[in-house]
């Protein structure tokens, strides 16, 4: 499903010269490893927009369900409410419907999604929405992670995240997988991942070879 372009008052097609420069879009990304706060920036930004009256769609895969079923949900607890979609095909018929009724998209775990995403986040931005995406940068081996790379090519904004090493504290890129699943996507938190720095992260440790420094909780 294709989504149209914005109509005029008279019925016909806009033409892209017609389009104001106030209605040009703008494709935001926001990745880093586990625990580094994405989906809570995410959120941030998706609340800051309804406060400035700005119409709020959001979304994600219904692969990650840890914490809500209708909201994306940070490891701090904070959230906002979203709609549940299996795969970019269904995030099209969910948008095709009230495209004319908002103005700010909001995706989570966006590394969920196939390649499709990357056509459809550069269609809304012709179509002048703001999308924001969140999302890990790379995999449990220090892959790049899905279409995440290529999001963050395309982007106006890019804003990489670092956690803390759970090992030594010092600022980590890298998401350590605890056990011995080689499996690419295996949804979890706490006990299933850590953050670490490039000096501690072990591609494949053992579940047994965990160390974890024990922090005191914060609240932010």
């Amino acid at each position: 499903m294709n989504l149209h372009h914005p109509q005029r008052a008279d019925g016909g097609r806009t033409n892209r010269n017609e389009v104001g420069r106030n209605e040009v879009g703008r494709l935001e990304v926001i990745t880093g490893p586990m625990f580094s706060g994405k989906s809570e920036e995410l959120i941030r930004r998706l609340k800051r927009a309804r406060i400035a009256r700005q119409r709020v769609a959001c979304y994600k895969p219904d692969i990650d369900l840890r914490y809500h079923r209708t909201s994306i949900a940070s490891h701090g607890s904070q959230t906002h409410e979203a709609e549940t979609v299996g795969n970019v095909e269904r995030l099209r018929e969910a948008l095709a419907g009230q495209l004319d009724a908002i103005e700010v998209v909001g995706i989570d775990e966006a590394q969920f999604f196939d390649d499709g995403i990357i056509p459809l986040a550069v269609e809304l931005v012709h179509l002048g929405k703001r999308v924001i995406l969140a999302g890990l940068d790379t995999t449990f081996n220090a892959e790049p992670f899905g279409p995440i790379p290529a999001l963050m090519a395309l982007a106006d904004e890019v804003t990489k995240l670092s956690a803390v090493c759970m090992v030594c504290g010092a600022p980590a890129i890298h998401t350590q997988r605890l056990g011995a699943s080689q499996e690419l996507v295996v949804v979890g938190a706490a006990g299933v991942y850590e953050a670490r720095c490039r000096a501690c992260f072990k591609p494949y440790l053992d579940e047994n070879e965990s160390q974890q420094m024990e922090f005191p909780a914060i609240q932010i």
